[in-house]
């Protein structure tokens, strides 16, 4: 590395991550900070409205902020080609309640290392992230192969124990590809 390049930054479990600003997709700028506010914490979500594995979690989010009143939660729309005209859309058409931002030029999902939707980020209220990565195995509660990873690191988490299982690996929707640009016909 040269003397002029600076590090890599890095986003370590335990670290604090950035804070940032966008826009709720139905009006005006909202900060990542603002869903700490009075929470012991919060969760990022990384979302896209075309994505099929996102919709399989409309449900659990829409729930979510009844089920943990303690946390944040936000999601974060930066899918390559999605508009804030499609996101209202889908917003009304799946009846979704959770707040949702914008990241149209995908800085903030670069920042956070985010190549895919759906992706989970666990904070504490100093934004120290705690656990990163999947919801769950993507099987159905009802299979006995299923496997919770959000879950079992919200229940640790407030219940002032250690996680055991701070990162996992994501799949699903890629947030920014070739293929999204390449001409329609080829």
């Amino acid at each position: 590395m040269s003397a002029t390049q600076s590090p890599r930054p890095k986003q370590e479990i335990g670290g604090v991550v950035s804070d940032f600003a966008l826009p709720r997709v139905n009006g005006g700028p909202q900060r990542l900070q603002s869903f700490l506010e009075g929470k012991r914490g919060a969760v990022v979500l990384f979302w896209s409205e075309t994505c099929s594995h996102c919709v399989r979690y409309d449900l659990y989010f829409n729930e979510f902020t009844a089920k943990h009143p303690e946390l944040g939660l936000v999601a974060v729309a930066s899918r390559q080609g999605e508009t804030a005209e499609n996101l209202r859309t889908t917003i009304a058409a799946r009846k979704l309640s959770f707040p949702i931002l914008h990241d149209s030029d995908r800085s903030i999902a670069r920042l956070w290392f985010t190549q895919q939707t759906p992706r989970v980020f666990l904070l504490d209220s100093e934004r120290r992230l705690l656990y990163r990565g999947a919801i769950d195995n993507f099987r159905l509660p009802e299979d006995p192969e299923y496997q919770a990873y959000l879950e079992p690191a919200i229940k640790a988490f407030l219940g002032g124990k250690p996680i055991e299982r701070s990162e996992t690996a994501s799949f699903g929707c890629a947030i920014e590809s070739v293929y999204y640009i390449l001409p329609k016909s080829l």
